[in-house]
């Protein structure tokens, strides 16, 4: 296994496991399937080539299995904001630890910007795995949004975390 920064070479696999990840929970993401599988492969080149976040990738076998990005804020005030978004590990790659590697991987590039202060996050309320891989990874819950996503008529919760990073808490 290992884990990289994702490169516009890696446009082609990455929007083949984002799509996977669409499929099997919608609930987890704003977009859907049905908006994304339209997409030019240019549209996920240029998601790989934004100097506002970096995505990384779990690899296993030279297959990309895992995915997580993490997003800078472009205005000053909010510079010391990131956002984690887009966690998504292939079911036959779960419960291997894969998840918490990518978790780490975004958590160390934040730690390597003094700027950044604050990491925050959203997860369904309902994913128990992985609010559980949150916390051990540090996040804490900073609030609960109802009904943040409708797939069809269901109506789907997130919770939302962060994690305090180059700063000592009092």
């Amino acid at each position: 296994m290992a884990i990289e920064l994702l490169e516009p070479a890696n446009a082609k696999a990455y929007r083949q496991l984002m799509l996977e990840a669409y499929a099997q929970h919608p609930e987890a993401f704003v977009s859907s399937i049905t908006q994304r599988e339209k997409l030019p492969l240019s549209w996920w080149e240029a998601k790989l080539d934004d100097e506002l976040s970096a995505l990384f990738g779990a690899f296993v076998d030279s297959r990309l299995v895992g995915i997580v990005g993490l997003a800078f804020e472009p205005w000053e005030d909010a510079r010391h904001k990131t956002t984690l978004f887009g966690l998504y590990v292939s079911q036959a790659f779960r419960g291997q630890g894969l998840g918490e590697h990518l978790v780490q991987a975004v958590v160390s590039l934040a730690e390597q910007e003094p700027e950044t202060k604050v990491i925050e996050l959203t997860v369904s309320a309902n994913s128990d795995a992985a609010l559980a891989l949150y916390q051990r990874c540090g996040f804490a819950q900073s609030g609960l949004e109802d009904c943040a996503i409708r797939v069809g008529e269901a109506y789907y919760d997130r919770v939302h975390m962060r994690r305090l990073v180059n700063i000592e808490e009092n």
